[in-house]
């Protein structure tokens, strides 16, 4: 390759860890071109996945001021650049190399954080964001109903004690109108 050529793929590469949040390295050693194209398509619209030339790639890292990576470019390299969630990339990677073992994660980097093969599988394990906030959502809105009901007790225990003392007043007016009659009836037959 060129030097032109060089220059420019390094300035695409570099480019493509500046607006990624996560970038993922892997070893793609023994994949077929169709078994390629099928990743490509599992990662989605939010990950760019390209082979990449190791000494190309460390330089566009360095001139994208990421660090911590240089001893992943060993052996054929691929990287997976994220522009949308890292944990969906991550599960995507992380089901395809269990269909496919020649597919090899190294390692990575997200939001500018080195992160080894293991740290890519437990992000792969974190549940997907909206599934996230659908929990952070569900667990507010339990503590709100119980917040209500908490506050709304008082107010319950008040109408029960006006109820009761109501009806306390009413069995004793009940009580004491029988005696009244009786000793008006005797009042007036004497």
């Amino acid at each position: 390759m060129a030097k032109p050529e060089k220059t420019a793929a390094v300035a695409e590469i570099a480019e493509e860890f500046r607006g990624a949040t996560a970038a993922v390295l892997t070893e793609y050693r023994g994949l077929t071109v169709s078994q390629l194209t099928e990743l490509r398509r599992t990662l989605g619209k939010g990950a760019r996945y390209a082979v990449v030339k190791n000494t190309l790639t460390k330089i566009a890292a360095e001139q994208a001021g990421v660090t911590g990576i240089d001893e992943l470019f060993v052996g054929p390299t691929a990287v997976a650049f994220v522009t949308g969630d890292p944990v969906e990339a991550a599960k995507g990677l992380r089901d395809f190399a269990r269909a496919n073992p020649a597919l090899v994660v190294k390692g990575g980097v997200v939001e500018g954080k080195a992160m080894t093969a293991d740290d890519i599988r437990k992000l792969a394990d974190i549940e997907s964001r909206e599934v996230l906030l659908a929990k952070l959502a569900g667990t507010m809105k339990g503590s709100l109903s119980g917040a209500v009901g908490l506050f709304a007790a008082p107010l319950s225990q008040v109408a029960r004690l006006a109820e009761a003392l109501r009806e306390q007043r009413a069995s004793q007016a009940d009580a004491e109108a029988p005696g009244e009659q009786t000793s008006a009836a005797e009042a007036s037959a004497e």
